[in-house]
């Protein structure tokens, strides 16, 4: 019998480096609610992608949908085709309507010139998506959404630890979202998380 080939596969420890961390939650019996290893990622993860604020979620889709919420996005949002159904759901959950705008062929990110074409009186918001471990062009994104007052969150799942101008790519924008689904680069098997600048949008 043939085995199956996986397009992506996720990375992972030994099981024996794994099990004493499973006796410490046995140990200490705080299975969810901010536990210690909750907290501990959440600053190890901070750290690491130099952000300074980041909060953990259940899964990226869920971490988008929050996002959008927290700022108040309503009316339309400009986004790509090109990505996982979760950031179209994420706008339709909350009565948001999607405009999609075409890619750069070169690296398959939103066009920021066809982002500031489709701008009308209803966008409030841009929800662009890096792809494939290539940033977006974060620098005119951020001059449109200043330019039209629009908020920008970047869905940063496929950017995990890139930087730009030596600066983390989850810096940009109001807010940035991750998924630690077992098929990214880093992962929790699953799990998501939004990285914002500020406590209290956190």
């Amino acid at each position: 019998m043939n085995k199956p080939i996986y397009v992506t596969q996720p990375s992972l420890p030994d099981l024996d480096e794994f099990i004493p961390y499973l006796e410490k939650i046995w140990d200490n019996k705080i299975l969810t609610n901010n536990g210690p290893f909750h907290k501990q990622l959440e600053k190890e993860l901070a750290d690491f992608l130099e952000v300074p604020y980041i909060s953990l979620f259940a899964n990226g889709t869920l971490a988008l949908v929050i996002a959008l919420q927290v700022l108040r996005i309503t009316g339309e949002v400009i986004t790509t085709p090109y990505s996982f159904v979760a950031t179209t759901h994420s706008l339709w959950w909350n009565n948001c309507k999607p405009v999609f705008v075409d890619v750069d062929p070169e690296f398959g990110n939103i066009d920021p010139v066809k982002v500031e074409a489709a701008i009308t009186p209803k966008t409030t918001g841009i929800l662009p998506v890096h792809v494939y471990g290539n940033p977006c062009k974060v620098d005119q994104l951020q001059e449109i959404s200043d330019t039209y007052g629009l908020k920008l969150i970047y869905d940063a799942a496929h950017c995990f630890g890139v930087k730009h101008k030596g600066k983390g790519i989850c810096n940009f924008g109001n807010l940035s979202i991750l998924s630690f689904h077992a098929t990214k680069v880093f992962n929790t098997m699953e799990g998501g998380a939004i990285i914002c600048h500020d406590e209290v949008t956190l």
